[in-house]
């Protein structure tokens, strides 16, 4: 769980009692301004206050009732807790029914504050979450695109900006989920090219027959079923941007008509004798390091070389967890907008998974996340109906271990849009293997792209 603890400002005309509560609150865990009067409470209390203010009700000038009122009307949702004497109970009740959040009567016991804190600090804490939420989802509306503060974003939008009129060729490295394609997208839309059109194409989607065709074009008869012409994606964006994305998977002879087209800037179609000029900018995404022998495979150096013009890194996300809320906020209001719903709140169960999950499937998983959430179906309640549709628990052995490896493979499809190719590589498991397991369990990975996430199905006996 979440550390409620958090800042305090603490006020009290007791030299002595402010002295030994601003040591127990911060042996507690708390960040304590101890405070001797109201007023010099008003100067480090804002809207944008993270924390709780304490104060005693009896105070020259000043006093805590006042001061409640005055933060009242700063912020109704900042937790004022009042410390009172033996005959302040009635004031500090009627204040209870004005909003004060707690009042303590004196002599109290430390472990009473403290606990009232910690429930006060994390009712703050939840305020101030959902408010950043609000704030992403008012920026999502307004179309916002890469958003985030951590310095490597900063960076790669400013980057984006100064290259989006230049004709260079862009490599775009990140994970899978990390958000290659927004990349490529902004590139195109940011520069002069943007009135053309912006074509993608996963080199890891299709095979080497329908990929060539795809890319290339051809001519009507150049193979058996072309029955008519077809312009492929390389002269289709010509005069705007060919994003091909997964370059890495290209198999070894089309990559060679590649580099020969990034060279000429010019397309032969199958079939055809004829030289056909491009206006071509290609920005090719990778997932793995093409510059390291080892990761690059049989994907060749000199093509590697000849797309290396400039070359981006999207961080994943556990490199930029302080941009988890902005990105969440993003996504939960254009899920809200999509599924026709207010935006949700975040309870305590949702902030900590933002925080604590690792994210694997980086800002792709996020927005699934933000999707189920949207849904009303945060952590605690996906887990449950995960259970629900299992059967009772498995007798053998093999049988328990099935429900588990059912599960990895349903979790990391999902988490990867229902690619494949990606799903295999986080499982680490051949690709055979892979497709048995679906074929046993039953579960189709076309089922789990574009947002889907189909319900568990029980897992049957093992063979």
């Amino acid at each position: 769980m979440t550390d409620a603890s958090g800042p305090v400002a603490l006020v009290d005309d007791d030299a002595d009692l402010l002295h030994a509560t601003t040591q127990l609150l911060e042996l507690a865990g708390f960040t304590v301004t101890a405070l001797d009067a109201a007023e010099a409470a008003l100067a480090v209390v804002d809207r944008d206050f993270e924390g709780v203010v304490v104060s005693d009700i009896r105070m020259p000038g000043m006093n805590g009732l006042q001061l409640f009122g005055r933060i009242k009307a700063i912020d109704p949702d900042i937790p004022v807790i009042l410390v009172t004497g033996h005959g302040d109970v009635d004031l500090a009740v009627a204040a209870l029914k004005d909003g004060v959040y707690d009042f303590i009567p004196k002599p109290y016991a430390g472990d009473r504050l403290v606990e009232a804190l910690r429930r006060a600090s994390e009712k703050r804490r939840l305020v101030m979450e959902n408010r950043r939420l609000r704030e992403a989802a008012a920026l999502a509306a307004d179309g916002l695109p890469l958003i985030g503060e951590a310095p490597a974003i900063s960076r790669l939008r400013e980057t984006l900006r100064q290259i989006a009129d230049m004709d260079v060729d862009v490599l775009v490295e990140g994970e899978t989920g990390t958000g290659k394609e927004v990349v490529a997208d902004l590139l195109h839309r940011w520069g002069r090219r943007r009135a053309k059109p912006f074509v993608a194409l996963n080199c890891g989607a299709l095979p080497e027959t329908v990929i060539e065709s795809e890319l290339f074009g051809h001519e009507a008869g150049a193979f058996t079923g072309a029955q008519r012409r077809r312009i492929g994606r390389i002269e289709h964006s010509s005069g705007g941007t060919l994003f091909l994305d997964e370059i890495e998977s290209m198999p070894p002879a089309l990559q060679v008509k590649l580099l020969r087209v990034l060279e000429t800037r010019s397309v032969t179609p199958l079939g055809s004798n004829e030289t056909r000029r491009v206006d071509l900018r290609v920005v090719a995404a990778t997932k793995v390091d093409l510059s390291r022998q080892d990761q690059r495979g049989d994907f060749r150096e000199d093509l590697y070389f000849r797309l290396n013009v400039v070359t981006l890194r999207i961080p994943p996300l556990r490199e930029r967890r302080g941009d988890i809320p902005m990105l969440f906020g993003h996504f939960l209001g254009k899920a809200a907008e999509r599924f026709g719903r207010p935006v949700a709140k975040v309870n305590a169960a949702i902030s900590d998974h933002l925080q604590s999950h690792a994210w694997p499937g980086n800002v792709r998983e996020l927005a699934h996340f933000a999707d189920r959430v949207a849904l009303g179906l945060g952590p605690d309640d996906e887990t449950k109906a995960v259970r629900a549709h299992l059967p009772e628990p498995a007798a053998t052995l093999p049988e328990r271990v099935g429900h588990y490896e059912a599960q990895l493979i349903r979790d990391a499809l999902r988490d990867h849009g229902g690619d494949v190719r990606s799903a295999i590589d986080a499982l680490g498991v051949p690709r055979k293997t892979f497709y048995d397991k679906l074929k046993r369990y039953g579960i189709a990975a076309s089922e789990f792209r574009n947002g889907g996430d189909p319900d568990p199905q029980p897992v049957r006996g093992q063979r």
